[in-house]
């Protein structure tokens, strides 16, 4: 069930509406700057701190308790990260299941230390005050 649910947030973060514009850049960038401090909670293990930072839709989705217990038993697991290079990064205004506003779909080519490696998703929102806030995030396997 607990990796159901971080399918669910990589296919809420899949179906395409693009927009661009010079502002847009900017906005990716800070969009980008948010998932990689965010990413790096969650390479510190520290589980409960990546749920309180996440957008007040992630928390909506997911409880602080599913969101830990998930990550210990998925993440955890993987070990230290060995590489994370960007993919691609992707500005939306609508996303499955979720309110129009403004997305980032960003995409990482990562490997882990027991040997795994695959595509992580991580969807940040940029929220009403302006901040940039995950709303998505997913590792699909390769």
């Amino acid at each position: 069930m607990l990796r159901n649910i971080l399918i669910g947030f990589g296919l809420m973060a899949m179906i395409l509406v693009g927009v661009a514009s010079g502002a847009e850049t900017g906005q990716q960038q800070d969009a980008l700057a948010a998932a990689k401090n965010w990413l790096a909670i969650i390479d510190n293990g520290e589980y409960a701190k990546s749920w309180a930072d996440a957008a007040p839709y992630f928390k909506k989705a997911i409880t602080e308790t599913e969101w830990v217990q998930s990550m210990q038993e998925v993440r955890k697991p993987l070990g230290k990260i060995i590489s994370r290079k960007l993919k691609s990064q992707t500005p939306k205004t609508t996303l499955p299941n979720t309110p129009e506003g403004n997305y980032v779909v960003i995409q990482y080519e990562t490997s882990f230390a027991n040997g795994k490696s695959g595509i992580e998703t991580v969807t940040p929102q940029l929220e009403k005050d302006g901040t940039w806030r995950v709303a998505g995030y997913h590792i699909q396997w390769q």
